[in-house]
This record gives structure tokens, C-alpha cells and sequence, in this order.
């Protein structure tokens, strides 16, 4: 299945150090250099250990004198059995909570109000990754980020493997907000695409992916308009991955092991159809309305 995820790097302290790292971008489009920052992973790395297990949920049994008919067929390698009951009682339905007036001055404000609590301190991150592995060479990522998941995105080039940075869904950027990430992100091993192009004499256009500098990931925006706060978000993902690089590649190792377990063993052992058991009974309708006082 294939992946693709976002990550944020704050590492612009500072309007001046942002614009100026801004204008780096834009106008000579060299890698941005990547720096200690306090950006840190709120919550679990996911690494591929299952949850604990459920609660049993309660069983709905029916007592068989309540049992008035039932039949059973199969079907699908199932048994479903349907059964006539005797009526239970229900509790009374809930009334439709009462709809927002948005147009009410008092619930504008208090919207309002909410908004303004978080503004700054919580952004949300929308990012798509397409993550180009080599044989012999790292692994390069084509990122296309939308601040706040709207509005036009912008597209960078980064030297990290994004598909480490998709076992978590919330950090802290380096000026202290905190960030919503949903990354969404596929992995193409380009070499072995290039050759199966190669083999078929199909046309095929390998992407022009920029040079970077060995050592710490860094990225490069190559389209759209690069906001201080975009330029932080991406600065905080990449500082995260070069500070927890060990941390994420091992959790990532242990979910593709996770999941490659969980295949084998649903094929070794498909599961079985389960046996179904419907119970119906009938309404006095006649009965209800006189409960009620209707005449019908």
C-alpha cells in the first residue's frame, strides 16, 4: 500500500531570519541548512504493536420462551438464522438536539473567541509525498504542502525519506505552536521503474531531481508562495527527522514488519463468515396509538 506523508521544520527564528530564508529560496533555490531546534514529537511513535485488545461487548441474548418462531439458512459458509420475538421494550427516542443559530451575535462571538484562542498556536498541515528510492543512492522527496489544508500548495524537493516521518499526527514547531500532520505518501523505487520502461521501449520521463549536500536533510521550494510559517513548518519536519532519524526508521521498520505478518497470517488463516442471528417483532400499531391517545 502505498504512502504518503507530511512533516513540518521550524528552524527560522525570527520575521528577519524567515523573509530572508524566504528570499534564499526563491531566488537561488539552494537547500535550506537545517539546525537544532526544540521542535519535539508529541505523542507515540507508531511502530507497529497492536493495540491493546477491546472490552468484550456485552452479549444480547433472548431468553427461549421469548422465542416464537425461527429459521435458519446457509449461505456463504454461514448460518443466518432469523427469529420472531416477543416485543422489548425500548427506551423512548432522544430528541434532535436543538440546531445552532449562526446567525445568532452570541454564537458568532463565541466562535470567534475559539478561533482567536487558537490562532498561532495550532496550525493544520495537509502534505503529499512522493518518495523516490534508489538502489545504491538515498531515497529523495517531492513534497507538495498545504498550510492550514487549504488554498494553493507548495511544492519542494527534500532529501528526507518522507515515508519515516507518516508514526505521528502531531508536533510541536520550533516557535512553540503545535501542528496537525496529514501526510499522505507513495514510495516509487525509480530505478526499477526506469528500467521497466527501458525493457518495454515505453516512453518514460525520470523527474529532475536538484543535488543535495550529504549529510543532515535539508529541502529546496521549487513552486508557490513560500509563507514564513510555511518555511517554519517545513524547517520543524526536517529537524524532527534529523534529530529522531534512528527513532522514525526503526518504528517504520517495525510497522512494514507489522504489516507483513498480518498478511501471512490472514492468508495462512482466512477468516471464517460469521454465523448471523436476526431478531424482529411486531408492533400493535393500533395498541401505540391508543397509548397515546390518537384515534386512527
Amino acid at each position: 500500500m502505498k504512502k504518503i506523508q507530511i512533516v513540518p521544520l521550524a528552524v527560522i527564528i525570527g520575521s528577519f531570519s524567515v523573509s530572508f530564508a524566504a528570499e534564499e529560496y526563491q531566488s537561488s533555490a539552494k537547500p535550506l541548512s537545517v539546525e537544532a531546534t526544540p521542535a519535539r514529537i508529541l505523542g507515540k511513535i507508531a511502530d507497529g504493536t497492536p493495540p491493546p485488545p477491546e472490552p468484550p461487548k456485552p452479549k444480547f441474548i433472548i431468553p427461549a420462551k421469548d422465542v416464537l418462531e425461527s429459521k435458519s439458512i446457509q449461505q456463504g459458509g454461514r448460518t443466518i438464522t432469523v427469529r420472531k420475538i416477543n416485543p422489548i421494550a425500548l427506551p423512548p427516542a432522544q430528541k434532535p438536539a436543538a440546531q445552532i443559530d449562526f446567525s445568532d451575535p452570541a454564537v458568532q462571538e463565541r466562535i470567534a473567541k475559539f478561533r482567536a484562542s487558537k490562532k498561532g498556536n495550532y496550525r493544520s498541515l495537509l502534505v503529499g509525498a512522493t518518495v523516490y528510492r534508489f538502489n545504491q543512492a538515498p531515497a529523495r522527496s517531492l513534497v507538495q504542502v498545504w498550510p492550514q489544508a487549504q488554498g494553493q500548495p507548495v511544492t519542494v524537493w527534500s532529501s528526507a525519506d518522507f515515508s519515516l516521518l507518516s508514526g505521528f499526527s502531531t508536533f510541536v514547531g520550533s516557535a512553540g505552536e503545535t501542528n496537525s500532520l496529514m501526510l499522505l505518501w507513495s514510495v516509487t523505487n525509480l530505478d526499477n521503474q526506469t528500467a521497466f520502461h527501458a525493457k518495454f521501449a515505453s516512453r518514460f520521463k525520470a523527474p529532475e531531481i536538484p543535488l543535495f549536500p550529504a549529510g543532515k536533510a535539508t529541502f529546496m521550494v521549487t513552486a508557490g508562495e513560500a509563507t514564513p510559517e510555511t518555511l517554519a513548518a517545513l524547517q520543524s519536519l526536517h529537524d524532527l527527522y534529523n534529530k529522531e532519524f534512528h527513532r522514525l526508521k526503526t518504528a517504520y521498520e517495525g510497522r512494514e514488519r507489522a504489516q507483513r505478518l498480518q498478511e501471512a497470517e490472514l492468508k495462512a488463516n482466512p477468516p471464517k463468515p460469521k454465523d448471523i442471528v436476526i431478531n424482529y417483532w411486531h408492533i400493535d400499531s393500533k395498541a401505540q396509538a391508543a397509548e397515546k391517545g390518537v384515534a386512527r
